[in-house]
């Protein structure tokens, strides 16, 4: 299946759980109880709610925090519904926050704290660290730990960048919110019980304006928004607000879809439509999911844990540098965070001259930077680029904690473990090299204590058992 995105109205992280259900309505009753498994229903309330706004018909993902049960039934839900994209004390039909606003929503500079605030637990910040502990200690699918996990990492990173902070020391104020934490788990559910194998994005309306949020009034795009939408086509369409929430841009950011038009004649099979909470002037505040298949689809697909994504390749061959000076070439480009991945080979060139051919995977929005240092690291004068697919398998890190014996002494070492499930069911695991290799100093101690961390436990779904050589998954 291929999904294409349509931000009418913008992007939020509850309106893109509102039009996948809206897609796939069946899927809702499989989301709660992914959601109770992992314990969240203890904490927050979900429900897709069919919507009307005088034009279009579709759905509402709506986030009820428990603790506003006890409240008189007053509902927190929206106006503070979903991203918690800026912190207010205020819930009176102004919620900045909340699936962006109209076209006025923060062109005026009068002050909406009035005697009603709505500062409850679910508004309190998260830090980056105790998101991934959530997420680790709660009981889910590999894939969908894998996303969820990817998706607060890409908006850490965003706001570590912006704050000038470790990762780890980056505090949730606004997305950090419980019912941000359920639009997150319910995209990333969502997005992996479909099976979704591409998706693709019309280009996303860039609002404008100021926004209030914990750190004071900012610019929309929000600046953490602003890094994670880099490389994405933006299109002004002359309404202000904010159009695009940090979750949404997390969303997206973790998605990477293509923003080409479709690869191949494509069959449309349905469309769902997630509204946001605010009215724009003169237009549905909505986005659109349509999905499509592949006009012979086969039948008898296996289906698995994975993720799809749209990659670019460059390459070219060299074969007037020195292998010397090549090799300290490839070392700068492999260097660059903007590359995935440098190969390079023999090859018989023009008029039997040996060469060598290289190959770089990279992402298409950085294919101009890595053309150009190419072009300054080797003695290449041009570079062939063309975007591929591809299908990886969904995975999940931990830590495996080993004891080993250094100037006999007993050091605790840290291994990290990539762990996935294969399409056929069985489970595997990889230990990190560098990790090995820091501890243990020759070939057969790697190799020992490789086999003990890739170890299975004698549970394989329980990382948190200490085995009985010693390691301490967690």
């Amino acid at each position: 299946m291929h999904i294409h995105l349509d931000p009418i109205g913008g992007i939020a992280g509850d309106m893109f759980a509102a039009a996948l259900l809206d897609l796939r309505p069946e899927l809702e009753a499989g989301l709660h109880a992914a959601l109770e498994t992992a314990g969240f229903t203890a904490i927050v309330r979900v429900a897709r709610e069919a919507f009307n706004d005088g034009v279009l018909s579709g759905s509402r993902f709506k986030v009820r925090p428990v603790a506003a049960e006890h409240h008189d039934g007053d509902d927190h839900s929206h106006g503070h519904n979903h991203d918690h994209s800026h912190d207010h004390n205020h819930d009176h039909g102004h919620d900045h926050g909340q699936s962006h606003d109209d076209a006025h929503a923060h062109d005026h500079g009068h002050n909406h704290d009035h005697d009603h605030s709505h500062d409850h637990s679910h508004q309190h910040q998260h830090h980056y660290k105790e998101v991934v502990a959530l997420f680790t200690a709660a009981e889910m699918p590999i894939g969908v730990r894998a996303r969820a996990l990817d998706m607060f990492r890409v908006l850490g990173e965003a706001e570590a960048a912006v704050h000038g902070r470790a990762l780890d020391d980056v505090a949730f104020h606004e997305v950090g919110a419980w019912d941000s934490i359920a639009d997150i788990m319910a995209a990333a559910w969502l997005v992996e019980a479909l099976g979704v194998e591409s998706w693709s994005c019309a280009p996303i309306p860039i609002g404008g304006g100021r926004v209030q949020t914990a750190h004071g009034e900012l610019a929309v795009p929000a600046p953490a928004t602003t890094i994670l939408l880099q490389g994405m086509p933006m299109q002004d369409d002359g309404r202000a607000g904010e159009r695009v929430t940090p979750t949404g841009a997390a969303i997206l950011k973790h998605l990477q879809p293509s923003f080409e038009p479709l690869p191949q004649a494509m069959t449309l099979a349905g469309a769902g439509s997630g509204f946001g909470t605010r009215k724009l002037r003169d237009m549905s505040n909505v986005l659109r999911a349509l999905a499509f298949t592949p006009v012979c689809a086969p039948a008898d697909a296996v289906r698995f844990a994975h993720n799809v994504e749209t990659l670019a390749v460059c390459e070219f061959e060299i074969d007037d540098q020195s292998g010397e000076d090549l090799a300290v070439g490839l070392q700068h480009l492999r260097a660059m965070d903007a590359i995935i991945d440098v190969i390079q080979a023999p090859v018989f060139g023009k008029k039997g001259r040996m060469a060598v051919h290289v190959r770089i995977l990279t992402r298409p929005a950085t294919v101009d930077a890595v053309i150009a240092a190419c072009l300054d690291q080797t003695s290449t004068l041009g570079v062939r680029h063309y975007a591929v697919q591809r299908t990886s398998l969904a995975r999940d890190e931990g830590v495996a904690s080993v004891l080993t014996t250094l100037e006999s002494n007993q050091v605790e070492q840290a291994i990290r473990v990539k762990r996935v499930e294969r399409p056929a069911g069985s489970v595997t695991r990889k230990a990190e090299m560098d990790d090995l290799a820091q501890a243990a100093s020759t070939r057969a101690a790697r190799e020992q204590l490789r086999r003990q961390v890739e170890t299975p436990h004698a549970s394989d779904d329980d990382d948190d058992d200490d085995d009985d050589n010693g390691v301490d998954q967690r």
